[in-house]
């Protein structure tokens, strides 16, 4: 299943009918030029109708870059720009967009060949807000022909994860588990992103899994888990009903999504999975989130949401956490200290019971639920996929919303360490700068559950573009913030 879209961005060059029309088509030609030169070309398309002056070339151009099915916008200001033509080319074309100008080319050239669109681009936002009309501006949005089409690459992702959201659906199987109000939140904030949301009893998802007993796609899935497994294949005996669950997630998919494109799973996994399913669904949920389609444990909802976004965004398998327990002091003495530059509170584990992907662990084994086996026959806990997480970048975030309906997020980035955990599940040993202020004054004092998403590599610099394009306020994105700026609810004496 294809679950991420791919992105084709329409270039638009706008020009004032008072300035030269050569300097918005001579800049659009060495703009395009200069992308194709460094990035894939099939990621953008000029338009080659007209350069928008008047609301009219604003409809040619409408209607050329949906025909050549263009789903993101890229409005390039190659002179001053109409701010009205411009502005409303934006408010008519339904999917994300960019803003970007055009610099000055030479200090010889500054009579003719001066095209303001630094002055433009002021005018342009200010007209955008007027109507409201939501789009991306980079952080400095002017620059020559290499320096925008580097400014449409990062859009890429970004355009890319707005598109995607307004075609998903999340399909949950609940209720979320008794004594777990941690991953309940509103679901009003999913319809205001133009999110789906299919939400069905785990009495729903029994049914199907019965009736898919004896399916004949089975063994042909337990030869991939064999595979993928190797030497980790611990519990040969419980493939065959961890490969029925897959084939009923992956049918249920196809025949739920309705018209939406893509879709997200938040799982149900406890307390009464185990006893009737006679499994847990951990490797299953990894082998499904490596595959493009993200599951959530504990019908976390804004948890499997996050994970989407992080899915599209990097191109990548993500994986949802916990943000679960400190690293002792005597393993941060005798495995960090002196040889990483973190302080012991910058240091702690993340963990869940077996659902990352074994592509991002170091190693890995299917085995049974720990926790769970405390009170249950150790046999019906089996399904777990256990290992220490590879060491490199990550960035944790989640989109979440809150009690009274408010969006909300959080970004760190930072690394997991090449430390062995000595312990069980899907775990790591995670290191971000400030850590222990990030935890106190936004993962606590801002009310987050302990689930976090984890994008392996370094990509908040998109995902807090992706968080303000789809409204969440940056007042209300918390990041770890560095020792020289303080929170608003940290103590100044402390």
């Amino acid at each position: 299943m294809n679950n991420t879209p791919e992105v084709k961005i329409g270039i638009v060059a706008v020009s004032r009918d008072c300035f030269p029309e050569s300097l918005s088509v001579n800049r659009r030609k060495a703009l395009v030029e200069a992308y194709k030169a460094k990035y894939d070309a099939s990621e953008i398309y000029e338009c080659p109708v007209c350069i928008v002056e008047s609301e009219i070339h604003m409809v040619q151009a409408l209607e050329d870059i949906r025909k050549a099915g263009c789903n993101a916008l890229c409005v390039y200001l190659g002179n001053f720009g109409p701010e009205i033509s411009e502005t409303l080319l934006a408010k008519h074309f339904d999917g994300p967009k960019m803003f970007v100008a055009a610099a000055e080319e030479s200090g010889d050239n500054l009579c003719q060949g001066r095209g303001d669109a630094y002055c433009g681009m002021l005018n342009a936002s200010y007209n955008l807000a007027l109507r409201n009309i939501k789009a991306y501006i980079p952080e400095y949005p002017v620059g020559d022909a290499e320096d925008c089409a580097d400014m449409i690459h990062e859009f890429v992702p970004i355009a890319r994860a707005v598109a995607a959201l307004s075609e998903l659906k999340i399909i949950s199987f609940g209720p979320r588990p008794l004594n777990f109000l941690a991953c309940n939140a509103p679901i009003k904030q999913l319809y205001n992103l133009g999110v789906e949301i299919e939400e069905n009893s785990e009495l729903d998802l029994f049914e199907a899994f019965n009736k898919h007993a004896g399916d004949e796609r089975i063994p042909g899935i337990v030869k991939e888990m064999e595979e993928e497994l190797g030497a980790g294949n611990k519990k040969p005996e419980i493939l065959s009903k961890l490969a029925q669950y897959e084939l009923t997630l992956k049918d249920w998919v196809q025949e739920h999504k309705g018209y939406r494109k893509y879709v997200a799973i938040a799982g149900k996994c406890w307390p009464a999975f185990q006893t009737q399913f006679g499994f847990v669904p951990c490797y299953v949920n990894s082998r499904l989130t490596a595959q493009g389609i993200p599951v959530s444990c504990e019908v976390d909802i804004y948890g499997a949401l996050s994970e989407y976004i992080g899915t599209v965004i990097s191109q990548d398998t993500v994986t949802l956490l916990d943000i679960n327990n400190t690293v002792p002091k005597d393993m941060y003495e005798a495995d960090i200290k002196g040889k990483f530059d973190y302080t012991l509170k910058d240091t702690f584990m993340g963990f869940h019971c077996g659902n990352t992907a074994s592509g991002k662990l170091a190693f890995c084994e299917m085995k049974y639920q720990m926790i769970m086996a405390r009170a249950l026959p150790i046999e019906v806990t089996q399904g777990t996929l256990e290992g220490d997480i590879k060491p490199g970048s990550i960035t944790f975030y989640r989109l979440q919303s809150t009690a009274d309906n408010k969006l909300r997020a959080y970004i760190a980035q930072g690394e997991v360490l090449p430390v062995a955990t000595r312990s069980f599940g899907s775990i790591g040993v995670f290191a971000i700068p400030e850590m222990g202020r990030f935890y106190r004054h936004v993962l606590i004092e801002k009310n987050y559950p302990h689930h976090g998403a984890v994008a392996f590599g370094n990509y908040g610099k998109a995902l807090f573009e992706v968080f303000k394009y789809i409204g969440v306020d940056v007042e209300e994105i918390g990041y770890n913030q560095p020792k020289s700026v303080r929170y608003k609810t940290e103590n100044p004496f402390a």
